[in-house]
């Protein structure tokens, strides 16, 4: 059980992430479909700065620090990349749908011409000589002491990059609820009229809610492509932009639901990955690798799931009544 959880949260963390990511520039007016762009954006530039630094021979007996220095290099990129969204949709008023659907075009095959202009080769990866995962021994656990269930998913083989996203992602959620900030960014989605009638700023505070999301989806490329794709950038992140916008809308853009649909998400993408090696009540059996069922069949499940969860929910969701608007301070 520890260890399906603890797979599970490798593709948990980054899909929770990235939908708050969507969440705030959604909640800020501006439907952001670039998350996949983003997220393979920011996984390139967070590997990119870890092998740059690295091998210039600095920080090799510092790989928590290196790590650190990724995930804010990740999130830089991000950000800096989402401006192309927000400055077609804010200044320009184009098409929000289609802006989003360009700047994913655009990610991959940019992030694919730099690497293979940098390597020589379809892949970049983080120097093998880097681990940085946490052990028992880092927290101070004794080798021979059994662990409990919390010590062997939170403190055992452990990507500290974990603890930073879930602690972004508490400290975000309650800005974005329990703050005056996050209520004049909530307003810009609601009614914007409204909101530039009491003196707010709203393509500012746009502009703010899609910065955001960029640097949140930079992070959670970068989470992907160190956990689940073993620290390689490959100009592909799987659709877990695509599945977050899912957990999203699933998650009724509230961060509470959305964590527990990220879990549902996650533990989908986990089967469908590592199916083989899942021993669920810890009895040595693999109950899933003896079903007999193809691996395809697992390999479709997350889009599957997505599709019926979808079906069945987005009737009851509730979106940003303005999101997708272009917003003119002329009127009101």
């Amino acid at each position: 059980m520890a260890f399906f959880i603890q797979q599970t949260l490798v593709f948990m963390i980054p899909l929770m992430i990235v939908a708050l990511a969507g969440t705030f520039s959604e909640r800020s007016g501006v439907i952001n479909l670039a998350l996949e762009g983003i997220m393979i954006f920011g996984a390139f530039i967070g590997v990119l700065f870890i092998k740059i630094i690295s091998d210039a021979g600095l920080g090799q007996d510092h790989a928590q620090l290196l790590l650190i220095i990724g995930i804010l290099a990740a999130m830089i990129g991000g950000g800096i990349f989402s401006l192309l969204l927000a400055v077609s949709a804010i200044n320009l008023k184009a098409d929000q749908t289609i802006g989003g659907t360009a700047l994913n075009l655009l990610a991959p095959a940019l992030v694919m011409f730099l690497i293979i202009i940098i390597t020589g080769s379809n892949t970049i990866n983080t120097p093998a000589s880097l681990d940085f995962m946490l052990y028992r021994g880092d927290f101070g656990i004794a080798e021979g002491k059994e662990l409990n269930l919390f010590e062997q998913i939170f403190m055992n083989k452990v990507y500290l990059s974990n603890w930073y996203a879930l602690g972004l992602y508490v400290i975000l959620s309650v800005i974005l609820y329990f703050t005056k900030f996050g209520l004049r960014l909530r307003s810009c989605g609601e009614h914007p009229q409204a909101a530039d009638s009491v003196g707010i700023n709203v393509n500012k505070m746009r502009y703010i809610g899609v910065t955001i999301s960029g640097t949140l989806a930079g992070l959670g490329g970068f989470l992907f492509a160190l956990t689940a794709a073993g620290g390689a950038s490959t100009g592909d992140v799987a659709g877990m932009g695509f599945l977050a916008l899912a957990v999203m809308i699933f998650g009724n853009w509230n961060p509470l639901t959305i964590a527990g649909a990220a879990f549902v998400f996650g533990a989908c993408k986990c089967i469908a990955s590592g199916y083989q090696y899942i021993d669920i009540n810890g009895d040595g059996i693999y109950a899933l690798a003896n079903l007999g069922i193809s691996k395809y069949v697992y390999m479709i499940l997350p889009y599957a799931i997505t599709l019926i969860i979808l079906a069945f929910t987005s009737k009851n969701s509730h979106a940003p009544k303005a999101e997708g608007q272009p917003f003119d301070h002329g009127q009101r």
